[in-house]
Parts: C-alpha cells; structure tokens; sequence
C-alpha cells in the first residue's frame, strides 16, 4: 500500500464524469486512444467499448497485470512503464494522431505535460485530469496571478478548455484537493508566431527566471547587454518594466525576435 500512495492513486468513482470524460474527446470508433494511468479501469472500460484500439500505461505491476486479465482483447494494449519514458510517437499505426486521456498523478503532472508536447506531432486532443490549481495555472491568461511558465508553455502547443471540476469526493480514496479536467487541443503556434521552438521556450524560461521581476531584471540576468534590450523592446513595443506574467505569447515573441534580429 504505501507504494500506492507514493504514486499518488486516487481512482475516479463517480460514473457520470467517467462519461463526460470520454465524451471530451469526441467521436473515437476508428482512433486510437492512450491512457495515462488507467488504476481500476474506470475510464478503461468505457474507451475500451467505444475505440477500435486502445493503449493504456500503467507504470503498477499489481494494476497492468489487473488490467491484462481484465482486458485480453487484441484491441486494448497494455503497457507497464512510466509514461516518461514511453515513445508516444511509436504507438501510432501509419502517420495518425492520438487522443489521450488520463487522470494525471498531481505530482507529475508538470512533467506529464512537457513530455506530451514533445510529441505534439503524434497527438490531436488531450482530455485530462489534474489539480485544480494546477488547471488554473495552464489554462490561465496574461495578466493574471496564475499566468506563469506553464500556462504560456502549454499555450504554444495547444487550445486549452476547462471541462469540469470535481470535488474530492468524486474519488476513491478521497484526494485533499479538487480536480480539474482540461481539454488540450494541439494546435503548435510557432510558425504563426514566426519563432524557433527550442529558442522560443529557452527565452520563456529566462522571462519567468524570477516571477516578480520586470522584464529587463530577468533578461539582464540571463546575460543580454542592457542596451540590446533596450533597443529590442522599442522594436517590438514592449514595456520593459512590466513582469512576464503580463506578456502575451505574441508579444514576447516580438521581443524574442527582435532580440535575436529577425
């Protein structure tokens, strides 16, 4: 039990989320679907009679060997790893594009996130379950208290919508927080952005090194010259003073491009 509870497994209860939750990705009766952290299957055994494939990843022995028996037919596949270190890009047939789904372990979550978007090639649409705070944090928009990192990370790659939030008691033990469930559709920005991917997210980094610094605090302390700030924030219209918190995506790419001359 106590590896349990380090992998932080709360298992959805209620019926009628399970539901809405498959619902979320929409029609799925010719695609193919991963699930991240399937536990007691609740989410499982609606995919698994909807979807003509179905791919789960459970990184507990006791579960994936649960989920074998349970589900023996050649359209659902199990697999026993962390979902970290799983090549999703592997997992297609031909050069389709999944839909994922799960319910996220709250101390992963950030990661489980980043290694989505290193696949975006491979994905479509994410339906899924996390913290609420941390749903308010990648679904939040500039300028406000929870608009960080994550938020503008996540926003690069994908539409966010917030679906619906349940209350602990929607789960099996209860957790101590509300959950949130996001729908992620992947959308890249940055050809519309006219930015380099690998340089674009290194700049945002820097940008929000320290949350409560301006700008020209953070960029200075990531090493430009103080007058090739200057002269790129007058090219792209962007006030210095203000915290990366209140940036749009567009406008910190006009600074990033003015920066780097393009």
């Amino acid at each position: 039990m106590p590896q349990k509870a380090k992998l932080g497994q709360n298992f959805l209860a209620d019926r009628g989320a399970r539901v809405r939750i498959v619902e979320a990705l929409g029609s799925i009766s010719d695609k193919t679907v991963v699930e991240i952290g399937p536990g007691k299957a609740a989410i499982t055994e609606i995919l698994a009679q909807k979807t003509s494939r179905l791919i789960v990843i459970e990184l507990d022995r006791e579960l994936a060997a649960s989920l074998r028996e349970r589900f023996a037919e050649p359209s659902v596949r199990v697999i026993e790893q962390d979902i970290l270190t799983v090549d999703l890009a592997s997992l297609r047939e031909s050069d389709e594009k999944l839909l994922v789904v799960g319910n996220l372990p709250y101390y992963i979550t950030s990661d489980i996130l980043l290694h989505l978007f290193r696949y975006h090639d491979a994905i479509s649409r994410a339906v899924i379950m996390m913290q609420r705070e941390v749903a308010d944090r990648v679904a939040a928009t500039p300028g406000t208290r929870d608009y960080g990192l994550l938020s503008a990370t996540t926003q690069l790659y994908a539409r966010v919508e917030k679906l619906l939030t349940l209350p602990p008691a929607a789960f099996s033990p209860p957790p101590q927080v509300h959950s949130s469930v996001l729908r992620l559709t992947f959308d890249p920005r940055f050809d519309e952005l006219d930015i380099d991917a690998e340089g674009f997210l290194a700049f945002l980094r820097q940008c929000f090194a320290q949350k409560r610094k301006t700008m020209q605090n953070n960029l200075r302390a990531a090493g430009y010259e103080p007058a090739v700030i200057s002269h790129a924030a007058e090219r792209a219209g962007v006030s210095l003073q203000a915290r990366a918190e209140a940036l749009p995506l567009e406008e910190a790419a006009k600074l990033y491009r003015a920066l780097h001359d393009k």
